[in-house]
């Protein structure tokens, strides 16, 4: 008898998480699975690229829920789920990382009483203003099935009291880069697009609500971001959030190399050849340490805290890059087929 697996998604960082985690359960004899997609990004430049790249199958079931506050987007992602879980009758409800969507679909399950398996456990911040902080650690505490990425999430979760269930098992996100950079060799042409050469340029990204919902906190990034373009050209890719509030409130981005958002693939290729990041993206940071490219993380702390003690991170408001050493908690790149064998094994 098949175990039924219902993904919950609707970011672009969940897509490429759950490409992995999709592939091994297509892999894996006695397990099915259906995907929910919320709908939080629903650009096709932030969504459907990412499917047709990452072999994702199309969506079962696409709700459209997206814009508005916290509080509204998880409530309508919340009443739209439930629904669809009863019909479904899923055994497990797999969820990925921090995001409204990630909420709403923990949420549903638990009052349904669907067993959680919660992918990216034990990440904290340690910064409760943040949301996507509350998310996960909500979310953290309605699981039944705690996967996580590194030792030190396996000890977050300790602190918090929550021991049952609780497995590190490495990071689906080497997982996903190992298959981009395979793909990105024979297929992208984003260097040649944007002329640039390997090394010789720096790519950044923008989209958290600390850094993009208030004009000064904006203007500091940017003013950061085009001290740094006088040392080496930045790419930045733009999220259309970021966008449109550098519009409203009058932040200039003058100095930089803005261009659309970019798919996996090419963002991969990107990343690879870049001779610096910078970002306010948790995901991002891995990827930059993937690629062993040196990263600057555009907030005041990250749940990434190897990446920052291993030399290849830095927060740009803090200390000087440590000492370069390499990660080994990360995994050997198949975190998604031990996500698999432990779900059919939960039976």
């Amino acid at each position: 008898m098949s175990l039924k697996i219902c993904t919950i998604v609707g970011a672009r960082p969940q897509f490429i998480k759950a490409a992995t985690v999709s592939r091994a359960i297509r892999k894996t004899d006695g397990l099915s699975e259906v995907m929910i997609h919320t709908g939080q990004h629903f650009d096709a430049d932030m969504s459907d690229v990412f499917f047709s790249e990452l072999d994702i199958p199309t969506p079962h079931h696409r709700l459209e829920i997206h814009g508005g506050g916290h509080g509204a987007m998880t409530g309508r992602m919340l009443a739209a789920i439930e629904p669809i879980l009863i019909a479904e009758k899923p055994d497990w409800v797999v969820v990925y990382g921090d995001t409204n969507s990630t909420l709403a679909g923990s949420l549903a399950a638990a009052k349904l009483h669907i067993p959680i398996a919660h992918v990216e456990a034990g990440l904290r911040s340690f910064n409760r203003r943040m949301p996507e902080e509350v998310n996960r650690v909500l979310t953290d505490h309605l699981s039944a099935l705690h996967l996580c990425p590194t030792q030190a999430a396996v000890d977050n979760l300790a602190g918090e009291g929550i021991r049952g269930g609780v497995h590190h098992i490495g990071d689906v996100m080497y997982d996903a880069t190992l298959f981009a950079i395979d793909r990105a060799s024979g297929t992208s042409g984003i260097l040649a697009e944007l002329a640039v050469n390997p090394k010789a340029y720096g790519v950044a990204t923008i989209h958290r609500a600390e850094n993009t919902d208030d004009a000064k906190s904006l203007r500091a990034v940017i003013a950061f971001l085009k001290k740094q373009a006088k040392a080496i050209p930045i790419i930045l890719p733009l999220h259309p959030r970021t966008r449109q509030n550098a519009e409203r409130m009058g932040v200039s981005l003058e100095g930089l190399r803005v261009i659309g958002p970019v798919g996996y693939v090419d963002m991969a290729r990107l990343i690879n050849g870049a001779g610096a990041v910078f970002t306010d993206s948790g995901g991002l940071q891995k990827e930059a340490y993937f690629h062993r490219v040196p990263c600057t993380t555009l907030r005041g702390e990250t749940e990434w805290v190897e990446t920052i003690s291993h030399g290849w991170n830095r927060l740009w408001n803090g200390p000087d890059f440590a000492e370069r050493r390499q990660i080994t908690e990360y995994g050997d790149g198949r975190a998604a087929f031990r996500i698999a064998e432990l779900l059919k094994n939960s039976r």
